[in-house]
């Protein structure tokens, strides 16, 4: 006779025999809450721009349409307000829209480990610019060397070792799947003034010549950004590791970097230089440096015209 089939089953946990299902539910899900805009604070030196552009618009229209689909995610604070860690465009999209709550998980973190959690979570955008990776690796490193089993704020990280035989900045390295000394570079950025560092996520100068500048205080590097506006040009590699080993050696002048400046840069044509302050006076107040060739090349095609029709008056 054919063997009668049993009936199959599997008994459930303790768990499964002694909670509802709702339980369960909340158990193993987050809960997503409908938290008023007003009581969410921006996450403090929060190193992600977050600009009203055309993608912005492009969110805006989405959320519009669908709502928002992924939720925030933030955590409650001391005084009771939250925390923005992840969805800042999210956020700033609602605000746009008028609406007066969001869609957000809650998770409980402290300072440090929030810091983490925002800085790998917004690396996830499509487009990150360099000063934006600058200031997130610094933020991060910073919380990683406060962490337990890390090295002090005081110790040096290239000496002291971690948990693993690491130091802080190559355990970020390896994290955010960068080099070690990508890491230090993406760092010495945030030592730029902001209007160089602009230059920078715009890319008119690049990466290793910015980081030699990084070296430079402030004040010279001001003397720089004066010299950048006035030659139209911004320095080589070379030029910056030159400024960079004067300025330790005590050598490093404005007159210096303006004589730097002035070099004729193998890919750079003859340029007209200004350095009489009574000609630029003469100028327009609002007319960009990278148009005041142009401007003068004209007003001496017009004199030139003058002083012929004058010649031609007078035989």
């Amino acid at each position: 006779m054919p063997q009668e089939k049993k009936p199959r089953f599997t008994l459930g946990s303790a768990d499964d025999l002694f909670t509802t299902q709702e339980m369960r539910d909340d158990a193993k899900l987050a809960r997503i809450h409908e938290i008023p805009l007003d009581e969410i604070d921006e996450f403090p030196n929060h190193p992600y721009k977050v600009k009203d552009d055309e993608d912005m618009m492009n969110l805006v229209e989405s959320i519009r349409e669908n709502g928002v689909l992924t939720p925030a995610t933030v955590r409650k604070k001391e005084d009771g307000r939250y925390e923005m860690l992840s969805g800042h465009r999210r956020w700033r999209a609602c605000q746009l829209l008028g609406l007066e709550t969001l869609r957000c998980e809650i998770v409980e973190l402290d300072r440090d480990a929030a810091t983490i959690f925002m800085c790998d979570s917004n690396l996830q955008r499509t487009v990150i610019l360099p000063s934006e990776k600058a200031f997130a690796y610094k933020m991060r490193y910073e919380a990683m060397k406060r962490m337990p089993g890390r090295p002090t704020k005081e110790n040096s990280a290239t000496l002291l070792q971690n948990s693993e035989g690491r130091t802080s900045r190559e355990l970020l390295a390896r994290e955010v799947g960068e080099s070690h000394e990508q890491v230090r570079k993406y760092i010495r950025l945030t030592e730029l003034i902001p209007e160089i560092l602009e230059l920078v996520d715009e890319g008119q100068i690049a990466m290793r010549p910015a980081v030699e500048i990084s070296y430079l205080p402030k004040e010279l590097q001001e003397e720089l950004l004066e010299n950048m506006e006035i030659e139209a040009c911004t320095p080589s590699h070379d030029q910056a590791m030159r400024m960079k080993g004067l300025f330790k050696q005590g050598k490093l002048t404005p007159e210096v970097i303006s004589a730097i400046m002035q070099e004729e840069k193998p890919n750079q044509r003859e340029k007209v230089i200004l350095r009489d302050e009574r000609t630029i006076k003469l100028l327009p107040r609002d007319l960009p440096v990278s148009e005041r060739e142009e401007y003068i090349l004209k007003a001496l095609e017009h004199y030139g015209r003058y002083l012929r029709k004058q010649r031609d008056l007078e035989r």
